[in-house]
Order: structure tokens, then sequence, then C-alpha cells
């Protein structure tokens, strides 16, 4: 069994969701569909939003499956309360050997459509974006009757990466629902959509998954795994079993012990190590180890922050310890102006093609100039 909520760009490493049997952690967002479904009164548009690789899509093709699966008609006779009431499923789960899981695994089945960004050969990586082509497919799908005379579902893996155009597109689709249908629309961030979407859809949260569940699927995905080394992992990926997942490809734990014992040597920095990282992350070609340190430095960073704010000054751990030792003479407001100045430095790497290597030097440097004052 793999583990769930992997992201679009560990497919080579991964499963797609789409094969994905099993769900963690959100039994209570599967409830509120069941419910959904068998009171009569399912919303023709959801909204699955919450953090990034924590399952949404696993729970969506989950959903589509269920409704995929479902004998035509067998709806209509659980709503009269007949006979055929007592076949109520108490969760989504549909076995990996059944027709409808085989073929939606596969792409193949008829009435389930997916929208997700397009693979550029060319350039080998996925689009920025999904397109208003790719809407348009919509309407034109719901307006073909069911192939196989029962639901229709689209999932839109995620809408918050549809630009503007496709956005709009995507009103006349809501607007226009036609009968047993279902758009199943997967958001990181929510509130980047257009109101008038959000409106049109059934809000469902999904939250990050706790240590224990991360631990676990860690260890049934990757059995040689140290368990100390599947507790860092979830620790850093704060409770995305994607991010996770991908940190493990990327090397992320060797990346955080490189950020953190060159942290460790502030409030005056060890020049020698410093050089050494910065040459490390700045060669050509280790576009990975860059954007996963950038990532795991923004994350430290910001559990920085956050605890200062909280006012915590519990230090169970040495990433804990160091927080304490870092934040006792710095105000928040001085961490803040960090977390600015770091984020333009990070999001000007490519825009501006600014040297790697002298942008790491740079983002330290202030690090031990904050932590001096």
């Amino acid at each position: 069994m793999k583990p769930t909520g992997i992201t679009s760009d560990t497919l080579d490493h991964y499963e797609h969701p789409r094969g994905v049997a099993e769900l963690f952690g959100h039994i209570e967002a599967e409830r509120v569909l069941l419910d959904a479904f068998y009171s009569g009164r399912l919303a023709h548009a959801w909204l699955l939003s919450g953090p990034k690789g924590v399952g949404k899509a696993t729970l969506a093709y989950r959903f589509a499956r269920f409704l995929l699966a479902q004998p035509v008609g067998i709806k209509d006779s659980v709503l009269f309360g007949n006979e055929l009431s007592d076949v109520k499923s108490k969760s989504l789960f549909v076995e990996r050997d059944h027709p409808v899981f085989r073929r939606i695994a596969a792409g193949s089945h008829a009435d389930l459509m997916s929208v997700e960004r397009r693979f550029d050969d060319k350039k080998g990586k996925f689009k920025n974006e999904i397109i208003i082509d790719d809407i348009r497919t919509i309407v034109n799908f719901f307006s073909l009757s069911a192939a196989e005379g029962g639901w229709r579902v689209v999932i839109i893996d995620c809408a918050d990466e549809m630009n503007s155009n496709a956005a709009n597109a995507l009103l006349k689709a809501l607007e226009e629902p036609p009968p047993r249908a279902i758009l199943l629309l997967i958001a990181h961030n929510y509130r980047s959509l257009l109101p008038t979407i959000r409106s049109r859809c059934r809000k469902l949260s999904l939250s990050s998954l706790n240590e224990e569940i991360m631990v676990k699927l860690l260890l049934e995905y990757h059995p040689e795994m140290l368990p100390s080394d599947a507790i860092s992992l979830a620790h850093l990926s704060e409770g995305s079993i994607g991010r996770a997942l991908d940190l493990e490809v990327e090397g992320g734990l060797e990346l955080y012990n490189d950020l953190f014992n060159l942290l460790e040597t502030l409030p005056s920095l060890n020049v020698e190590k410093l050089h050494i990282l910065a040459g490390k992350l700045g060669r050509i070609g280790g576009n990975n180890a860059f954007y996963t340190f950038c990532d795991l430095f923004m994350g430290w960073l910001s559990r920085l922050i956050i605890r200062i704010a909280k006012g915590d000054e519990e230090a169970n751990n040495n990433e804990t310890i160091l927080q304490v030792r870092l934040s006792s003479n710095t105000t928040l407001a001085s961490w803040l102006e960090v977390w600015d100045k770091v984020s333009v430095l990070f999001a000007r790497t490519d825009t501006i093609n600014m040297d790697r290597r002298q942008i790491i030097i740079s983002v330290f440097l202030l690090l031990e100039k904050t932590v001096q004052k």
C-alpha cells in the first residue's frame, strides 16, 4: 500500500492519487461526503481545501470511485426508503479489484474527467497553470449523457492553479450543472479563488495529519527507514505526507542537517561552513537541492516566528533549544523583517538570475546581523 496525498511533482516516484485505495486521518471529511450522498441533498460542487499534500486529491478520487461504483438507481431507492436502505456504506472505500477502481486507476473511466496542469514535453516539466482550454472541456463533458447511466464526475487538481480566464470559464459549469454531475475542486489556498466560485461550492476543509499518522505512513512506504528519520520528516513537513515524501526523495534530511549545523554557529557564523554550504547549493544543475533548502529554511524561520509570537519558552528538542537561544535578545519585529527580506531574495533567484551561492551567503549574514543586535 502506498501513502496518500502525493503531489503532482512526485508522480515519477509515487502512485497517482487515482490509484490509492486508502485514506488516513480524514474520517470526519469522509463522513460528511457520505452523509451528503445519502441525504439526497448532495451539492453539485465541492471545494476540498487544506494544506498541500495532506490527501485532498486522494479523498476526491475516493469519492469519485464511490459514486461511479453505485449501481444505477440505488441512490433513488435509498432516498425513498425501500428495501435497499440497508445497503448504506460506512465508508467511501472501493476494493482495488472492482472494475471502477481499475478503470479510474488507469485513467480510462468514461464518466470521470480530471483536469490538472499539463505536462510540457518540450520543457520537461508541468505547466505553471491550468488554462481556459482545459476548463472548456468540462462544459463539453457535462453536455454528454453518462456513459454508464450513473454519475459524471470532474476533479480539478488544483483549482487555485487556474489562470483568470480559466476561472471565469469554470463559472459556466458551476452555474448550469446537469443532474447527477459532481465537480470536485481541490485547492491548497481556497482564498485565491474567485468569490463567485467559492460561493457556488460546498467547502470541506482537510487539516494537517498528526505526527503519529505521518510516521506510520512513512514507515509503511519505507520499511527500511529509521523511526528517528520518519519522525524528523514528519516534523519538517508539518503534517503533509506529500511534502514528507518529497523531502525523502530530495535528500531533505541531509539538507536540514546542513542548515541546522550552520545555524548552531550563530551568533558568530562559521565562515568555512557557510562557504561550503553555499558552494554545494550553488552548483550548476542543483535546482532541486537549492529549492528544497529554501523551503526548509523558510519552514524553520516560520516555526521560530510562531514560537516567539506565542511566547513559548519550552525547549524539548535540539531545534527548540536553538530557537530559544537565538530569540532571547531579538524582537519579533526583527524576525518578521528577516522573513520579508529572505522571501524577496529567494523569489528573485530566477527572475533576475541571481547567483545562488551569493544568495545563501547573504541570507546567513542577515541572520548573523539580526542576532548580534
